[in-house]
């Protein structure tokens, strides 16, 4: 069975560190949710995780090949229609036909539109789609749900419940409720150890 183990991990953003000492399981089948103030550091969290930017220190079990971010940043290509952007993704991560995400998240009637036509929620709607032709296990997601209408945060819930079903794991940061019977982990403790590391080195320096 897939697991996702972190063990002693510490993050950093701008050369400081923001986590330190965080540690936590996740195994398929099942989703956790990240919590705590913004600022936090969850985003600098996922972003490791993915293998954005290098730990400080600790382990991830995982390698970043067997997960797929997806962040406030949609990645679309401007010019390219929503077919043709759901046929890239599909080739960078050599999986096979768009049709279910282009039917999962109701892009059918815009598949031939350019992404620079769309609307802001239905351009996150193709941002999320990504998702669904990588065929990797783990997904990480900040924020899944901005520009998102009630009716297509149900229809995302339901595919990552899914996802979930069929032995994938999700790991998110997201005040929004997706109806997802999920783990929380509150990640304020691990900032205020890394808050007390910050003050240390400036009356160090």
């Amino acid at each position: 069975m897939e697991m996702l183990r972190v063990d002693n991990l510490a993050v950093t953003r701008g050369g400081l560190p923001v986590l330190e000492g965080l540690s936590f399981t996740l195994n398929a089948g099942h989703a956790l949710v990240l919590r705590g103030p913004n600022g936090i550091g969850k985003t600098t969290l996922l972003r490791t995780l993915a293998g954005l930017q290098p730990a400080l220190a600790g382990t991830i079990s995982m390698p970043p090949e067997t997960m797929a971010y997806a962040a406030h940043s949609d990645g679309l290509k401007a010019t390219l229609s929503v077919a043709e952007n759901l046929h890239f993704w599909a080739s960078v991560y050599g999986t096979g036909s768009i049709d279910g995400a282009l039917d999962q998240m109701n892009l059918r009637q815009l598949a031939t539109r350019a992404a620079m036509s769309l609307s802001a929620g239905q351009k996150r709607r193709l941002g999320l789609a990504r998702l669904l032709v990588t065929g990797r296990k783990i997904w990480l997601l900040d924020e899944p749900t901005v520009s998102l209408d009630a009716a297509s945060v149900r229809e995302f819930g339901a595919i990552v419940q899914q996802h979930l079903q069929t032995g994938g794991l999700a790991l998110m940061a997201t005040h929004i409720d997706l109806g997802i019977d999920a783990q929380v982990l509150d990640l304020t403790p691990h900032m205020q150890a890394a808050a007390q590391l910050r003050q240390d080195q400036e009356g160090f320096f």
